[in-house]
């Protein structure tokens, strides 16, 4: 009885059982199911309203605190080396097994025949990126605090980075604001915990919501890339990321559990975005410099997506096969090329990675858009996987980036992961 006492009040169990009862709901209850998405876009917002402040004061203060100005140059270097390398490889794996899983083979899909109508709203948002140069403006904020009203992680970051090298340069004169800035990112910690509390209502809604708007029919028409998919960020997770904490030197099963909370609330939710406060704490928590993971877990959230790397491809080459479109090696090539860029647009909330399709769909013209439609019904599924993904990845990052630059406390890692820490 103690036994099943402790397990109920651990958070991922309560988080599995809420997933659970909404598989139950969306299933038996379809309509009653699909009228839940409010609950679960409710506990996103929560979370998300407090993404912009810890950012931007975890970032000040390690920077703050790290003060060599050449520090923080290495290790941005050191990030963008390790995101271009992760989501290549991540591209190349998933390009790799749809051609030699064939999803869309001999589905014979007349593309004439699509009613594209349904997917006019993600072509409008996709066609407002504007190329490079737009992107590249788009980092900077029209006013300080625009950057926080609109959410934006880049442009957060970049207000940090300047922020932070400022005090850093006033020495011990900017003291007492650091220390104000880290006790309220303290605060701010706080309340991310009391909304945890209901990450078993907002997980169990999100999967209601899945069933019930979309139904198991969707899984069993469209199986075949779900199942290639699934496979794929298997095997990435498993083989790559694996290999890369054996370069951290530390265990990935236990690493695994430590972070199962973050796991099932993302594949309840479809947002990494969800977890990214918390996480931010564990990793901290584990002997990660500060620095470290301000700076690299919320840039990962846009630069290092490799599940959404893995399914762009995956996706871009299925609506090929369905449609008959023949694509030659140079055709791959390009579309491997255009999805090195198109793929570091996808932020970490729920659909992004459906809309950066839709952007790279518009580049390529040999590839109907029109077949974005036959992703629709199953696009919450396959964001499960890509998200869950995107979030090992990007833990495994910063561990990773943390080890390289030496700013990685390992023997409190081992500790903390065998249970030798409170968390």
């Amino acid at each position: 009885m103690g036994v099943v006492r402790r397990l109920s009040g651990q958070l991922y169990v309560q988080v599995l059982m809420g997933m659970l009862i909404g598989i139950a709901i969306g299933f038996l209850w379809p309509e009653a199911g699909a009228q839940l998405k409010p609950i679960a876009d409710g506990f996103i917002k929560l979370i998300k309203m407090l993404l912009a402040p810890i950012i931007f004061g975890t970032v000040v203060v390690g920077i703050a605190q790290m003060g060599d100005l050449k520090d923080v140059g290495r290790l941005g270097f050191k990030a963008l080396v390790y995101f271009e390398i992760l989501s290549t490889i991540a591209l190349v794996i998933g390009l790799a097994v749809a051609n030699l899983m064939q999803p869309g083979a001999g589905m014979n899909i007349d593309a004439a025949a699509l009613d594209a109508s349904a997917i006019d709203s993600y072509r409008a948002t996709a066609a407002t990126g504007g190329g490079i140069a737009s992107f590249l403006l788009g980092i900077i904020p029209d006013s300080f605090l625009g950057a926080f009203v609109m959410g934006s992680m880049l442009q957060v970051i970049l207000l940090s980075l300047l922020v932070g090298l400022a005090l850093s340069g006033m020495g011990e004169t900017a003291r007492p604001v650091v220390d104000l800035i880290e006790l309220f990112n303290k605060a701010l910690f706080r309340v991310v915990g009391m909304i945890m509390r209901l990450a078993p209502l907002g997980a169990g809604a999100g999967m209601a919501f899945t069933i019930g708007k979309y139904g198991l029919d969707t899984l069993w028409s469209l199986g075949h890339l779900l199942l290639a998919l699934y496979i794929t960020t298997f095997f990435f997770i498993a083989v790559v990321l694996g290999m890369v904490m054996r370069f951290v030197g530390l265990s990935f099963v236990a690493f695994l559990r430590y972070i199962r909370d973050e796991i099932l609330i993302v594949l309840g939710t479809c947002s990494t975005e969800a977890v990214l406060p918390q996480l931010m704490r564990k990793l901290e928590h584990m002997g990660c410099a500060r620095p470290v993971v301000g700076m690299v877990l919320p840039a990962g959230y846009t630069f290092n997506t490799d599940g959404t790397c893995i399914y762009l491809t995956m996706a871009t080459i299925f609506i090929a096969q369905a449609t008959n479109t023949p694509l030659g090696l140079m055709d791959q090539i390009v579309i491997l090329a255009v999805l090195m860029l198109t793929s570091k647009g996808s932020a970490g909330v729920a659909g992004a990675g459906f809309v950066t399709l839709a952007a790279t769909l518009s580049t390529i013209p040999a590839i109907p858009v029109a077949g974005l439609v036959l992703l629709l019904g199953i696009d919450r599924f396959l964001n499960e996987a890509r998200a869950v993904t995107n979030l090992i990845g990007n833990s495994v990052a910063t561990l990773a980036i943390a080890r390289w630059d030496g700013a990685l406390d390992k023997p409190r890692a081992e500790a903390v992961l065998r249970g030798e820490v409170a968390t």
